[in-house]
């Protein structure tokens, strides 16, 4: 029997949106390991040029998400990419601006103005 998946992950254009499932505070890093990493591998293969993190389905996580969703950021910016943060509670503010990572990742109140944000814009030729 296979566990299901914690972290959800579809395109839409060049953007990656994952979307943490369920319970995330009491992790397992045996659990997480995994999936984060056929997620880090996405982001070099499929050509994603930025992501957007939808915490709309998990109002707590803890240092396993946090540290996935670093992983996740050291990669898409040593690319060159964007990272945002949608839909999160006031819980995970919180735990952002505790561990100093509101620092780093601009949050938006919907998935849709995340992704207007991290959207790459075509450059005009001059």
């Amino acid at each position: 029997m296979s566990l299901p998946k914690v972290l959800s992950a579809h395109r839409e254009g060049s953007v990656l949106v994952i979307a943490p499932q369920g319970s995330v505070s009491s992790l397992a890093a045996a659990i997480l390991q995994p999936e984060l990493d056929e997620l880090l591998e996405r982001l070099e293969t499929e050509g994603v040029t930025s992501v957007v993190f939808d915490l709309g389905e998990v109002s707590y996580f803890g240092s396993l998400m946090l540290a996935a969703m670093h992983a996740v950021w050291k990669r898409i910016r040593a690319a060159g990419g964007k990272m945002a943060l949608s839909n999160v509670s006031d819980l995970g503010h919180d735990i952002l601006r505790i561990a100093r990572f509101d620092q780093l990742w601009p949050t938006y109140p919907s998935r849709d103005e995340a992704l207007a944000a991290v959207a790459v814009t075509p450059q005009r030729p001059m």
